[in-house]
């Protein structure tokens, strides 16, 4: 029996004065086209032994297939879309770096999507990387229902959001890490708290507000105060802003995102609450500006690194047919305590 094989029928790259072909690669290593042709489109078993004789003749004759010819026989290309909703948001950027890496050392791409606030603007990045023929996706969003994702004939992992059981998620329990950040603020002796919390409808920030409530609810005599937030710096910024002008004397704030806790802190500095002095104040990401502010976050850190490698390997798990050990990993985060915060004066 004779199978159909993804051959490649265009080169792009010169050697010497001739166009270096895929013949040209089989012959260099001592394989057949057809094993070249499987290995390039991760298609069928290449041993590994071949697989390094391809690599090594790719390297010395610097061939490169035509992606675009290519695509149009596979339906594929060696792109990943990653889809976040707020890239001024700087905890989306360090995913994006480790998903990047992770994709780059398998001979991935990964395109960027900034959603925004929209539905519909999300849904036109997908569109638009379905024409494209993206191998996979990963979402960092919540905007759509799940169904729509279900239908996407495409491998989708979800990162740092959970979207559905059928759909392979990557976050961290952010129910515990709610519940470090009020353990802390207790045993510090902290009063009167101010909760900064994420949008109603994400699913982490309600997560993180659960496992701080629970903690709280145990101490009655400890006043809490909550307010919505989104996760950027000029709306924590000012809502924050509004309840400092109402002279309530918060001893500390949790926010539910680091990002919305440099708001708090610029807020609190234009009220003259000295941080740590007079408020202290939590934040929740990890991200690597927080040790640059001053004074350093106090934060609930999660693995940021970790979880964008982690959601990359199993999208390339998809994306090759390959049997998934596990379709949803949680990390557990960390408590980091830094310089913006201390005891409460009632301790």
């Amino acid at each position: 029996m004779c199978n159909r094989l993804h051959m490649e029928p265009v080169t792009q790259r010169i050697w010497g004065e001739e166009m270096v072909t895929i013949r040209d690669v089989a012959k260099q290593a001592g394989v057949s086209v057809a094993t070249v042709s499987r290995h390039i489109n991760k298609k069928g078993y290449v041993s590994q032994a071949a697989k390094d004789a391809i690599e090594r003749a790719i390297g010395k004759l610097n061939y490169s297939p035509n992606q675009m010819a290519r695509s149009l026989t596979t339906k594929q290309t060696n792109m990943i879309g990653l889809i976040v909703p707020d890239i001024t948001n700087p905890y989306f950027p360090e995913l994006a770096k480790a998903v990047e890496k992770t994709a780059y050392k398998h001979g991935y791409t990964v395109v960027l999507c900034n959603a925004g606030d929209t539905e519909e603007q999300e849904k036109h990045y997908i569109r638009s990387l379905q024409q494209n023929y993206v191998a996979g996706l990963i979402v960092t969003t919540n905007h759509i229902e799940a169904n729509f994702y279900k239908q996407l004939d495409i491998p989708i992992v979800a990162l740092d959001r959970h979207l559905s059981e059928a759909i392979p998620t990557v976050t961290t329990d952010n129910v515990l890490g709610g519940q470090l950040a009020a353990q802390y603020l207790i045993a510090e002796g902290h009063k009167r708290i101010l909760c900064v919390r994420g949008p109603l409808q994400i699913d982490v920030a309600n997560d993180r507000m659960l496992g701080f409530e629970n903690e709280m609810n145990k101490h009655p005599e400890i006043q809490v105060d909550v307010i919505v937030s989104p996760f950027d710096f000029e709306s924590a910024k000012q809502i924050a802003a509004q309840h400092f002008a109402e002279n309530i004397q918060y001893d500390a704030v949790f926010a539910c995102s680091d990002a919305s806790a440099i708001g708090v802190m610029k807020a609190a500095e234009t009220f003259h609450l000295n941080v740590p002095e007079k408020l202290s104040v939590i934040g929740y990401d990890g991200i690597n500006i927080t040790k640059l502010l001053s004074p350093e976050l106090t934060t609930i850190a999660q693995p940021i690194t970790e979880m964008g490698q982690t959601a990359t390997d199993l999208l390339l798990t998809l994306i090759n047919g390959q049997q998934m050990k596990e379709t949803r990993v949680v990390f557990p985060p960390k408590l980091l305590i830094r310089n913006s915060t201390k005891r409460g004066t009632n301790s």
